[in-house]
């Protein structure tokens, strides 16, 4: 359903029943944000902050949706929504603090504007990206869906974010799943200097909730009082009967996209119409006409208003500047896993296959916690490609075992929303390659949050990869270089049944970000004895699985494999060889203490050449034990190209018929 209201040239107020009271306190929510605005651009002259992006115009849609909301009901805003943190009454010395990147903030000068999160006023802050916190959105609403908790979560859009991926995706997952979200779209007529005319052909972008079966409505988002009661009686429905709404506010931005911008592509014609349809004079214009608002009281009001503001920049203004240091920066990047190593309870093995050791570790974990829940492509009733959740849905129930839509952007985002309201989540990739279509949240919102403003990305992306099988250059790539150059994931990449069960629970205890590499090759192919009870692993510790002192030999995952076996073939040759199991963190103590040893080191990675883990790994060694060398290190990987899909070609590309070759030439230097 799509309804209009009157989007004439004239703001029209209806007091829908609301005591003088009510009227007066949206007033003064509507007008601080203004006052606040007009002096950072006094400010912004002045030279005394370096960067605003002003919602001069806008301000009756950020605080008519936040009144409209219950205060614990998450908000997702962008650059122009102040109005959704004075509503919120978040102080304004921390909000100043906030831009002049002070400690008082929320991100510890890491990060400026409304680039944050508090937990404290239920607001998650956006990225540079616009489109990921649509999906996060659909996450909290999902995790307030699951507790039955009754409760929407608001995120706003600007018009220019509806082209992207992350819009659709997201819109299509709420519609899907029934989830209580309200998408706002403040469609304010330029994406920087782009009018809509050049970004869409849609006559109103309430029409894409046709598309995705979602109601809209389009509404005159200079009207506070409009705003505020559709809002109102729209989240009440949506609190009892879950669902996502899309409303479509038009307004305009009366400045630049940032101040440095300008308007001058703005047509002052067009300027001159919404001045006119300014939120925060009309509205006064009607209250003062109302006998609602005195013109001493609304001098009263602003006084207030400009005593509260330089007080609290005083105080800004008085903060030292932000100290830090290395070890303070490096240790907020991980949140801090308090978990403990748990060992199994009983002594009884079972000889299992690679592929029941990762079910065992998602079937215990989904038993010991019951706010996982699962997600992926055919993961529910058909158990995924590789059957891993085979039997999942008749244990765990729908809700905790969730069929996905193809988008996997949206469902990485779903995760991190979970995660904010307390959820653990598990993404299956269906292919590790298919990872690429999620690439941005992983690698810009959950690797982040934590060092940004403390929330913690508890979310585990596993990663089917790897070639060996014929799969060719879209089913069979081992990607984890994208990942290891990302300061807040951890990277997993286990070889062996023992360790992939122990170290995946290990995952799913940690709080923070995995990627977890399985390799398809080892799936169904390699077997050891398992305990059958729980247990987890430590996380950045490596295994030595082979003791020698002539040569250290470093690998993971399916390339380990290779290196056993060739060296089954030689007879005599004294190798120590490491398994790293952990990409991210490293054990680079183990890796030393070898090295010392031996003085001579073959790393084998099955990625290609050029920017593996590998190479850093080498430079490492190179840097900082070369005293200890006695050749240089040899790096043996996958040639620079594709994967290719026939085997003959795989042969070639895969460096496994190299590695005996490259073991006698280090060893004969």
């Amino acid at each position: 359903m799509i309804s209009t209201r009157n989007l004439s040239d004239v703001l029209e107020f209806e007091r829908y029943a609301h005591s003088d009271e009510v009227l007066i306190k949206l007033y003064r929510d509507l007008l601080k944000p203004r006052v606040i605005e007009e002096k950072m651009l006094l400010l912004l002259r002045q030279g005394k902050i370096t960067k605003w992006f002003s919602g001069i115009g806008q301000e009756a849609i950020a605080v008519g949706v936040t009144a409209a909301l219950q205060s614990d009901e998450y908000i997702l805003p962008m650059h122009r929504n102040l109005g959704v943190f004075t509503q919120r009454n978040v102080p304004l010395d921390r909000l100043f603090s906030q831009w002049q990147g002070k400690a008082n903030g929320f991100t510890k000068g890491r990060d400026r504007s409304f680039h944050f999160g508090t937990q404290e006023y239920k607001i998650i802050g956006m990225i540079s990206h616009l489109g990921p916190q649509l999906g996060v959105a659909d996450g909290i609403a999902l995790a307030h869906k699951l507790k039955n908790e009754k409760k929407i979560t608001a995120v706003f859009t600007g018009e220019g974010g509806t082209s992207e991926g992350d819009f659709h995706e997201a819109l299509n997952v709420a519609a899907v799943w029934d989830l209580p979200v309200l998408f706002c779209i403040e469609n304010n007529g330029y994406g920087l200097s782009t009018p809509t005319n050049e970004q869409y052909r849609c006559e109103h972008l309430a029409d894409r909730g046709k598309g995705y079966g979602i109601e809209s409505h389009i509404v005159q988002g200079n009207n506070i009082l409009e705003v505020y009661n559709l809002v109102s009686r729209v989240a009440q429905t949506m609190r009892e009967n879950p669902r996502p709404v899309l409303l479509e506010f038009k307004t305009f931005r009366m400045r630049g996209h940032e101040e440095a911008s300008g308007i001058k592509y703005v047509p002052k014609h067009l300027l001159s119409h919404w001045q006119n349809l300014d939120p925060v004079a009309n509205y006064r214009s009607f209250l003062l006409r109302e006998n609602i608002l005195s013109a001493e009281n609304d001098t009263l009001i602003n006084s207030e208003f400009a005593e509260e503001i330089d007080a609290a920049l005083s105080r800004t203004f008085s903060e030292v500047e932000i100290e830090s240091s290395e070890a303070l920066e490096l240790n907020d990047v991980y949140a801090q896993n308090t978990s403990k190593i748990i060992h199994p309870s009983d002594s009884f093995l079972k000889e299992i296959r690679f592929i029941d050791a990762i079910s065992q570790a998602l079937d215990l974990s989904m038993s010991k916690f019951d706010n996982l829940v699962i997600m992926g492509q055919d993961i529910a009733a058909y158990g995924g490609a590789f059957k891993v959740t085979e039997g999942f849905l008749a244990t765990y129930g729908k809700e905790r075992v969730r069929n996905t839509p193809i988008c996997e952007s949206a469902i990485v985002e779903v995760a991190m929303g979970l995660a904010i309201h307390n959820f653990k989540a598990v993404v299956e990739m269906q292919f590790g390659d298919f990872v690429s279509s999620g690439f941005n949240p992983i690698v810009n919102y959950l690797a982040k949050s934590h060092y940004r403003w403390g929330q913690s990305a508890d979310v585990v992306i596993r990663m089917p990869c790897g070639a060996g099988v014929g799969a060719g250059p879209f089913h069979s790539q081992t990607n984890e270089a994208w990942f290891t150059h990302t300061p807040g994931l951890k990277v997993i990449y286990p070889a062996f049944p023992y360790d992939a069960k122990g170290l995946l629970a290990a995952a799913i205890e940690d709080p923070n970000p995995v990627l977890f590499f399985e390799h398809k090759a080892l799936y169904r192919t390699y077997r050891q004895e398992v305990p059958q009870d729980y247990y987890t692993l430590e996380i950045g510790k490596a295994s030595v699985i082979r003791t020698g002192d002539q040569i250290t030999v470093i690998s993971y995952g399916a390339s380990v494999h290779w290196v056993l076996e060739m060296l089954e073939t030689i007879e005599g040759v004294r190798a120590d060889v490491i398994d790293l199991r952990s990409l991210v963190p490293l054990d680079f103590e183990t890796i030393k203490a070898s090295v010392h040893k031996t003085g001579k080191v073959l790393l084998v990675t099955e990625d290609s050449s050029f920017g593996t883990i590998m190479a850093d790994i080498s430079a490492r060694i190179s840097e900082d034990l070369f005293n200890y060398l006695d050749a240089p290190v040899k790096r043996l990987s996958s040639i620079d190209t594709p994967i290719p899909f026939a085997n003959a070609l795989e042969e070639i590309y895969l460096p496994k018929r190299k590695i005996k070759e490259a073991l006698l030439e280090v060893l004969a230097y």
